[in-house]
C-alpha cells in the first residue's frame, strides 16, 4: 500500500494532466506536464520526438530488457460541459473519484506510470537490469499506433506495458480496426431524364446487399470480425434535380490475428468483380481510408486506417511472471483481452513486441460524460505497475 505522501503525490500528477487539456494535436500542455515531473524526479533523459510524444528513461545499474509503458495524452473532446456533474478540466475529487476528462482514458495511468517509474528507481536505488522507459504518446485517439512507430523506433523496447484500462487486471490482446472505403460511380443526368444517366447510389445498393452476406471469422478469445457499414453520402449533395454520379461508403471493420490488408480487401474485391461482369453500367472500388492530422509541433501525421489485432499466450513467461508478482502484493488479476483497439496495434501487432495490457479504471468509462477515475484505482495502479518492473526487470 503506498503511503499518504506518495497517493497524494499520484493524485496531484493526475490532476494536473486532467488540468492540462490536450485533444489529439494539441498535448503540448499535457506533455510539458509530464516532462516537468520526469526532471523532476532524476530521470536519466527526458526526449521529445518529431510528433511530440514524450518520453522519459530510468537505466538501471546492470544492463538488461527494456521495458516500456505506453499511455497516450491526448483525449476525445468534451462536447457539452453543461452536462457534466463537475467541470471536465478541473479534476475535482468528489465521494473517492477524480472526474475530469481523459482520467480514465488514460491520464490516470500515465501518472500512475511515471510515479511509479520514479519510486520503483527509488526504492530499489537503481539495483536493476535494464531500461525503464515511460512515454506519453500523442495522436492515439485518432490512429492507434502511428505515432507509436517513432517510439519503437527510438527505443526499440523488448517488453510494452499498454496502460489502457483494464480494472488492474492483464489483457493479452486486442481486435484491431479499419477502415474500409468504398466507392461506386455513375454518370450525372438529369433527375427528370434519368434514363440517360448512371445513378451511382443504385449501384452502391447492389454492392451493400452483397457486401451484408460476408461474415467475418471469428476468433475464440477476441470472438468476432465485425463489419458494419457507418456512413454512405452520395455527390452531388444535397442533390437538385441531378442523378447521382459518386458515392460512397464507410464500414467499420474489427480485425482478427493475422488478417491483412490483402486478405480484409479481397471478399469485397470480388464482389466488385463479379458484379461489374454482368452489368456493364457498374464501376466501384474499394480501399482504406486515409487520415491526416497536424501535431503540436507542427509535423504531419497520416496513416491508412489499418490496424492490427494481436494476441499472446496467457501462459507466457512474462504474463505468467507479472501475475505472480501482483498476487503476491495481493492483487487478483484475470487475464483476458481488451475490447476496443490501442497502441497494441503497432507494438505487437505490427512491430512484434511482447505487449501486456495493465491500466485502472474501467473500461467502459473512455469518452463519457463525467468519465472519472476512482482514487483507489489510480493509487493502486502504482503499486500494480511496481509489481510489473520487479517481475520483468
Amino acid at each position: 500500500m503506498l503511503s499518504e505522501k506518495d497517493s497524494q503525490s499520484v493524485i496531484t500528477l493526475c490532476q494536473n494532466l486532467i488540468k492540462a487539456k490536450s485533444y489529439s494535436g494539441n498535448e503540448k500542455a499535457a506533455a510539458d506536464c509530464l516532462s516537468s515531473f520526469f526532471k523532476a524526479n532524476d530521470f536519466d533523459s527526458v526526449t521529445t520526438d518529431k510528433y511530440g510524444n514524450i518520453i522519459g528513461c530510468i537505466k538501471g545499474k546492470y544492463p538488461g530488457k527494456k521495458l516500456l509503458f505506453d499511455g497516450h495524452i491526448d483525449t476525445v473532446p468534451v462536447s457539452d460541459s453543461d452536462g457534466w456533474l463537475y467541470p471536465p478540466f478541473e479534476a475535482e475529487i468528489h465521494d473517492g473519484r477524480i472526474y475530469g476528462r481523459g482520467t480514465s482514458d488514460m491520464k490516470g495511468a500515465v501518472a500512475a506510470m511515471a510515479y511509479a517509474a520514479a519510486k520503483f528507481a527509488k526504492n530499489s536505488s537503481r539495483e536493476f537490469s535494464g531500461e525503464i522507459y515511460v512515454a506519453g504518446v500523442v495522436h492515439e485517439e485518432c490512429f492507434e499506433g502511428v505515432a507509436a512507430r517513432s517510439i519503437s523506433e527510438q527505443i526499440k523496447p523488448d517488453i510494452v506495458i499498454i496502460g489502457e484500462a483494464s480494472n488492474l487486471n492483464i489483457k493479452v490482446g486486442q481486435r484491431g480496426r479499419a477502415e474500409i472505403v468504398v466507392e461506386t460511380f455513375g454518370v450525372p443526368a438529369h433527375s427528370a431524364n434519368p434514363e440517360k444517366g448512371v445513378n451511382a447510389v443504385y449501384n452502391m445498393m447492389k454492392l451493400i446487399n452483397e457486401i451484408k452476406q460476408i461474415h467475418p471469422a471469428s476468433h475464440e478469445k477476441l470472438g468476432y470480425g465485425i463489419s458494419e457499414l457507418i456512413d454512405i453520402k452520395s455527390e452531388p449533395y444535397p442533390g437538385k434535380s441531378v442523378v447521382p454520379s459518386y458515392c460512397r461508403a464507410t464500414y467499420d471493420r474489427r480485425l482478427l490475428p493475422n488478417e491483412t490488408e490483402e486478405s480484409v480487401l479481397k471478399p469485397i474485391q470480388d464482389i466488385i468483380s463479379k458484379i461489374k461482369a454482368s452489368d456493364s453500367g457498374f464501376e466501384a472500388k474499394v480501399g482504406f481510408a486515409y487520415g491526416k492530422e497536424q501535431c503540436y509541433t507542427g509535423e504531419t501525421i497520416e496513416a491508412k486506417r489499418f490496424f492490427p489485432a494481436w494476441i499472446y499466450d496467457e501462459n507466457s513467461d512474462e504474463v505468467l511472471s507479472v501475475k505472480a508478482e501482483m498476487e503476491k502484493s495481493g492483487f487478483i488479476p484475470k487475464t483476458d483481452c481488451y475490447h476496443f483497439c490501442t497502441n497494441g496495434s503497432h507494438y505487437a501487432g505490427e512491430a512484434g513486441i511482447m505487449t501486456i495490457g495493465i491500466g485502472p479504471s474501467k473500461e467502459n468509462l473512455a469518452h463519457t460524460v463525467n468519465e472519472y477515475i476512482e482514487v483507489e484505482q489510480l493509487t493502486k495502479a502504482v503499486e500494480a505497475y511496481c509489481c510489473v518492473m520487479s517481475a520483468l526487470l
